[in-house]
């Protein structure tokens, strides 16, 4: 007769998530993921496939709703340079109440794992894709609503964008200026001009 599982699975995995995203991947054991997620190893193994496939699923839940909620968020707003004022204003917020100096989950894997993880920059590649075509398809609404001049390159624009966004998520982990940074995203942001 087949075991019953006594945890939530997405809660287990939102723990994990955290978990990794404190520590990284290298610096979770196995007994750390245990004590943290209240879970028997057999459990992890039976339920994650172990810590690799745990924390792939960690991070690509957390890629994904990360992607979706900044994709959702730019959407909703209407005027394009006030939208990335906005999102960057928001990530700044971010940055300054992070009390455990986080930073972005995606942006400390890829700097774990890059360039000795071949299997890892598949996904760092395809994150790094996707993020920018919503800044690209965004920038490109400006422009269709002439909200941004038509000369303006929405694909280099885009990947300087994603730049500076997760520039800003490791910078701000060491040294946080609201100020400074503020100033960075005006200059940055009149490129649409």
């Amino acid at each position: 007769m087949p075991r019953v599982k006594l945890f939530d699975e997405e809660e287990v995995l939102e723990k994990a998530m955290d978990l990794f995203w404190k520590k990284g991947y290298h610096a979770t054991s196995i007994q750390d993921l245990v004590n943290h997620l209240g879970i028997n190893r057999a459990s992890l193994y039976d339920t994650y496939g172990g810590k690799k496939y745990l924390f792939q699923r960690a991070f690509a839940r957390y890629r994904d709703s990360n992607r979706d909620a900044i994709k959702n968020y730019l959407e909703s707003q209407k005027d394009i340079k006030t939208g990335f004022r906005n999102l960057f204003d928001m990530a700044l917020k971010q940055s300054s109440s992070d009390e455990d100096k986080k930073g972005c989950f995606v942006v400390n894997s890829t700097i774990e794992f890059i360039p000795n993880e071949k299997e890892f920059s598949v996904f760092i590649q395809e994150h790094k894709k996707r993020f920018e075509g919503i800044f690209r398809d965004y920038i490109a609404l400006g422009i269709e609503r002439k909200q941004i001049s038509k000369d303006k390159n929405p694909e280099v624009i885009a990947s300087l964008f994603f730049t500076f966004y997760n520039g800003l998520k490791v910078v701000t982990k060491v040294d946080f200026d609201e100020a400074i940074f503020s100033d960075s995203v005006d200059s940055l942001l009149s490129i649409l001009d």
